[in-house]
């Protein structure tokens, strides 16, 4: 399995101090982020892209860039890549491009995206989410494969003998994920290719996960790709730590309490009741994520969120560090117990290649 961390990168006032950081200070907190994620151990580090406020992560193959001039083995992707307001000709070169630069350790994750404003704001029309996304992915996929493309969709100005530079690294397409929380055609859509499927479930009841990962399975088997088991499948989480639970309830409440998304609603103790948000300590955290594997199965790829809701960034550097000292470490032993064989690993650029080699 991968472990790693994700980040929306919104920009929220502390609540317990009332200072907002600057967009400058918030970007360069990311980036801190992602080169702790690599010390601690951890495999991955994911950004949103967000085109509004309170966001600043609006160009992630730049951010991404950045960060693999600085490391050496993480595994660089987005938490999401919005499928349906980016034109897929642009996905398929940025994303190539930094696939070369990064020594092929990227991939992405496709989604919608949260926010309807977007739609208009890059010339597309909410009410054609689903089609876009169908339709600018079989594109995008193409792109990636083919060295010539003839292509006329509905969304798009047609294609003629099209060759998309640079050429994937090795001639094998950074990996795609597909993300979705509520759009059983966006599971459909990464069964029908053979790709991961990602359930960022950290706002959704158990019961709602294992049917959106059960359909994914069912459906990737339908489609000759293997067996459900088999199926490539990524789970979002949202931990705060402290060695001692009572502390680390304490000090997270007002910052929940007044989160952009989740703040005014539920009490903290309702949420961490219907949702995999864990507040607690490193053993909490360990137990909690592994009881996902009883509605979700064996899966390939753990991220956490950990900087949301105006946390400073040394509170949340001390998070890293527990994940990586406490709780991963466990978490890669226990996963693995009982894991059978035919589960295949959490896909890499170098597993990928050796298997188009083989």
């Amino acid at each position: 399995m991968q472990f790693g961390i994700f980040s929306v990168g919104d920009v929220t006032p502390d609540p317990t101090t009332g200072r907002t950081p600057t967009e400058r200070e918030r970007i360069k907190a990311m980036v801190a982020i992602a080169l702790k994620a690599e010390e601690a151990g951890l495999d991955v580090f994911a950004t949103g892209e967000h085109h509004n406020p309170p966001f600043v992560p609006s160009s992630p193959t730049t951010m991404l860039g950045h960060i693999a001039a600085r490391t050496e083995r993480l595994i660089l992707s987005t938490a999401t890549t919005l499928i349906t307001t980016n034109d897929p000709v642009k996905i398929a070169e940025d994303f190539a491009m930094l696939q070369h630069l990064a020594d092929g350790r990227v991939d992405l994750m496709l989604g919608r995206g949260n926010t309807a404003p977007v739609y208009p704001w890059f010339g597309q029309d909410i009410r054609q989410g689903i089609p876009l996304a169908i339709e600018n992915y079989a594109l995008l996929h193409r792109l990636w494969r083919e060295e010539a493309v003839d292509w006329e969709g509905k969304f798009r100005t047609p294609l003629q003998g099209f060759t998309a530079t640079p050429r994937p690294l090795d001639g094998v397409p950074p990996f795609v994920w597909h993300g979705s929380i509520r759009s059983p055609e966006i599971a459909e859509q990464a069964a029908y290719y053979g790709d991961g499927f990602f359930h960022n479930n950290i706002f959704w009841p158990a019961e709602h996960t294992r049917r959106m990962v059960e359909l994914y399975r069912t459906r990737y088997a339908h489609h000759g790709h293997g067996t459900p088991e088999q199926a490539i499948v990524g789970l979002g989480g949202h931990v705060f730590m402290r060695r001692n639970s009572q502390d680390a309830v304490r000090e997270f409440r007002p910052y929940f309490d007044v989160a952009p998304v989740y703040g005014h609603g539920p009490s903290l103790e309702d949420f961490m009741a219907q949702t995999p948000l864990t507040v607690g300590s490193p053993q909490q955290v360990v137990e909690k994520t592994l009881a996902f594997r009883e509605y979700a199965g064996d899966y390939q790829r753990q991220l956490f969120l950990v900087d949301h809701a105006g946390l400073p960034l040394k509170t949340v550097l001390e998070q890293i560090d527990l994940l990586g000292e406490e709780v991963v470490p466990v978490l890669r032993k226990e996963f693995a117990v009982g894991r059978p064989a035919d589960v295949p690993d959490a896909p890499t650029h170098a597993a990928r290649l050796a298997g188009t080699r083989g």
